[in-house]
């Protein structure tokens, strides 16, 4: 399993990256949707975490179009934007939401049922 990060703030991204290698995932980065897309597809055992607001292709475009994948990785939609926004942007997406700024262990329980043995 790799989870991948999709985030333009370079502390964020970092922050994350590091704690969850620290729980022993895989983690590949990207500041961009545009980079994600230029690599290969993550698999239905992947995770993805993407920042709603995205210089560029939006969080919510990269949140679509992963779910129209044949096998659609777990997605995590991050923002600091208030409810109100985060619901008005993903009203048609059924996918989890961690509010920023992140919080260690709303991380790890999300995560705990995939992670690596």
């Amino acid at each position: 399993m790799t989870i991948y990060i999709v985030e333009d703030d370079p502390a964020v991204s970092d922050a994350l990256a590091v704690l969850l290698e620290n729980l022993g995932f895989d983690v590949v980065a990207f500041a961009d949707a545009e980079s994600f897309f230029r690599h290969p597809p993550p698999t239905r055992d992947d995770v993805v975490f993407v920042d709603l607001v995205l210089p560029g292709i939006g969080g919510v475009d990269v949140i679509r179009w992963l779910q129209r994948l044949n096998e659609p990785p777990h997605v995590v939609a991050m923002s600091g934007h208030s409810q109100r926004i985060i619901d008005a942007a993903l009203r048609t997406l059924d996918v989890l939401v961690l509010r920023k700024p992140l919080n260690k262990e709303v991380i790890v329980a999300q995560l705990a049922p995939l992670a690596p043995s």
